[in-house]
């Protein structure tokens, strides 16, 4: 299957067409744009990948790992339920639709939603893989932005959506450590299955983070423990391994007024809520939770100890490496106040992701809209540049629209907004209220001046 696009020559520094969009990037938020522009005859997009092939958190696929949204979270339903290019397709074109359907749960394995996406990738007709973005310019007189890619072709554009993604966020005290030779392997949790045979040669295993993904990693590694003889040990500065809240009327905090409720609140207001919320979407599975104390009952029942310490409260504070030892941890106890340490020869920094501004913008810094931090400051329609329509982020808005900005589930709507943007009208229907509650004061309950 795949989707013909309309190119519109032009007079100007580089040769070929002026797309209407240029997309960077391709995970599964552009991806999805180029999805829901597919059908839309009179808009132009190419959107530009660095790898050869799209893959999706390679270092996480772990066989049982799932989705932590329901399989309508896909790249278009949300949007379009009719797409050619939603989940539901995707079975029904491979053979798999009944299997999945039997199957009864609403969430796709990790593993089945990339080779979703990766299905989607190689056939809509508009991504362009092994185009690593070098540089983008603008072009003055032919209004349009030239992005160079490394390949040395130029791809022209009127506007950019971008889509690069985050990168892995490595606390202060521990990023002297990466990257460096020690007695010790040090990652971040993006590359853990490359490099878990590795680690399972050590003698101590110390996790640091309390997410998702911290438990996924930790549950594994537990589970294999008697074949090996490793100590486990798992940290987390927060008071204690907490679940996802998953109740409805908390889950109306996904939803598009809540996004522009925390979008119109003041900067310091919307870090704050940040931090309160990290439990909506920081925490982890309430089955893995409870799946994680059942597989240390049965260890001990079977007799396999297990060797393993987690521990709460505690924030590492400082690190070295140690010749012959490997790592030295410096730890503070957040709530006795106590420090403490240890030292370890395996270290996985499930520590989570953030979002920067792509050096290849350098060119173009002038045209961005940045706070004071140096952060994309964004429109309630995502755009990130001075004139408000010309280039849109895709999950690099957080600290303006909410915790959402990385929801697989809120993708498609944010992209019928950018669409929205871009073509003037609504291609897909955007919401306006879905939620039960008010988040703001009610227009009706509104007290008129004194």
């Amino acid at each position: 299957m795949t989707t013909q696009r309309r190119v519109v020559p032009t007079d100007g520094p580089a040769d070929g067409p002026i797309h209407d969009v240029v997309g960077i990037g391709v995970g599964p938020f552009n991806l999805g744009l180029a999805c829901l522009a597919a059908p839309i005859a009179d808009l132009d997009c190419v959107f530009l990948e660095a790898r050869p092939e799209l893959s999706w958190h390679p270092g996480m696929m772990l066989d049982d790992a799932t989705l932590q949204v329901p399989f309508m979270a896909d790249l278009v339903t949300m949007a379009d339920p009719t797409s050619p290019w939603s989940f539901l397709n995707y079975l029904k074109q491979t053979g798999a639709l009944y299997p999945f359907y039997i199957r009864e749960s609403f969430y796709p394995l990790r593993r089945e939603y990339d080779e979703y996406c990766r299905w989607a990738a190689e056939n809509v007709g508009s991504v362009r893989f092994g185009r690593p973005v070098h540089a983008v310019a603008y072009d003055e007189r032919a209004r349009c932005y030239l992005v160079r890619a490394e390949t040395g072709e130029i791809f022209r554009g009127r506007r950019l959506v971008l889509g690069v993604g985050t990168r892995p966020r490595i606390p202060a005290p521990l990023r002297d450590l990466v990257g460096l030779s020690h007695d010790a392997d040090v990652l971040h949790s993006a590359d853990y299955l490359a490099r878990k045979a590795a680690l399972q040669k050590r003698d101590q295993i110390v996790i640091v983070g309390s997410g998702q993904s911290a438990a996924e990693i930790y549950y594994d590694l537990l589970s294999e423990s008697p074949d090996h003889d490793y100590r486990l040990t798992w940290l987390t500065r927060s008071p204690r391994f907490f679940p996802m809240e998953y109740t409805k009327l908390t889950l109306e905090l996904t939803s598009p007024e809540y996004t522009a409720y925390f979008h119109d609140l003041p900067e310091a207001t919307r870090e704050a809520l940040l931090r309160e919320q990290r439990s909506l979407y920081k925490g982890i599975s309430g089955d893995l939770v409870d799946a994680i104390f059942d597989l240390h009952y049965q260890l001990r029942v079977a007799g396999h100890g297990p060797r393993s310490t987690l521990i709460t409260n505690s924030e590492v504070v400082g690190a070295r490496g140690v010749v012959g030892a490997g790592i030295e941890l410096d730890l503070h106890h957040r709530e006795t106040h106590e420090d403490f340490g240890l030292t370890t020869d395996g270290l996985v920094l499930a520590t989570g992701y953030s979002s920067q501004v792509p050096t290849f913008l350098d060119p173009i810094r002038d045209r961005l809209r940045l706070d004071d931090r140096g952060r994309f400051d964004a429109t309630s329609s995502y755009a990130v540049d001075v004139t408000g329509a010309g280039i849109f982020v895709q999950n690099g808005e957080e600290h303006t629209h909410g915790f959402v900005a990385p929801d697989l589930g809120m993708g498609a709507y944010r992209n019928s907004v950018i669409l929205a943007a871009i073509t003037g009208r609504e291609p897909y229907p955007i919401e306006k209220r879905v939620a039960v509650q008010s988040f703001g004061v009610p227009e009706h309950l509104r007290r008129a001046d004194r």
